[in-house]
């Protein structure tokens, strides 16, 4: 199983860097085993060009290494808090892809990545939202962790469900999104990257007009969100 698990989690690695979400090694992804005991992991600091699935870490849910040789992502944490903290997710991706990363960076001016179109709302249940600033105190002490925390936060505080909001950004550092396993989560980050881009372009187009509030009606959000995830979704293939 875990063997498996590995082969999925390198396959969703290595698509971030076939769809040129990430640089040198700025990026990871993981998941987790249906027993929810383990997390497989890209390995910290190593380049996508030297991975294969053998060199793809295992932890358990504290953190420590039950399988592999290498030290799992400096962002393990930061996973972790997020599959304690919503069962329903069995994949987290981690990158610092151009335009999403620049929502990020940009809070203070731009505090989310507004719901301009149907593409956007296709995945996402209104405007993607930026984590508020961490303390002095959360950055010095189980900083990882606490950046999970504050993605915990941001999404209880907006009522929102990890199916609703595959996505959050941290406050000046970048993107993290999540799915039902590894694939969809990495697919979830490629589809935000694009998403702000489209929001960067609108802001451009649009200057002064475009606020941070959503510009498109709620009723037209509404109807593409459900009709790819909603209780009667009918996109795609029944299967």
């Amino acid at each position: 199983m875990l063997e498996t698990l590995k082969e999925q989690v390198y396959r969703a690695n290595m698509s971030l860097k076939e769809n040129n979400l990430i640089i040198l090694t700025w990026g990871n992804v993981s998941g987790i085993d249906k027993s929810r005991q383990y997390v497989a992991i890209k390995p910290s600091g190593v380049a996508y060009s030297e991975l294969s699935p053998d060199k793809i870490a295992i932890v358990d849910m504290q953190g420590n290494i039950v399988d592999g040789d290498l030290n799992p992502s400096s962002d393990t944490p930061t996973h972790l808090e997020l599959y304690k903290a919503y069962p329903e997710i069995g994949g987290v991706c981690h990158t610092h892809s151009l335009y999403a990363t620049s929502f990020a960076q940009a809070t203070g001016w731009i505090d989310s990545i507004g719901a301009y179109g149907t593409t956007h709302a296709d995945y996402f249940n209104g405007a993607v939202l930026c984590t508020r600033e961490m303390k002095k105190k959360e950055i010095t002490q189980d900083y990882e962790k606490n950046t999970g925390l504050v993605i915990i936060e941001t999404l209880r505080k907006a009522k929102l469900t990890p199916e609703e909001m595959p996505a959050v950004l941290v406050y000046s550092h970048g993107p993290f999104t999540w799915g039902k396993n590894a694939d969809e989560a990495a697919e979830n980050s490629l589809v935000l990257e694009n998403v702000a881009h489209l929001a960067f372009n609108t802001h451009v187009l649009n200057g002064a007009n475009a606020g941070i509030e959503s510009v498109i009606s709620n009723d037209l959000l509404r109807k593409h969100f459900d009709r790819k995830h909603g209780a009667n979704a009918y996109y795609g293939q029944k299967k």
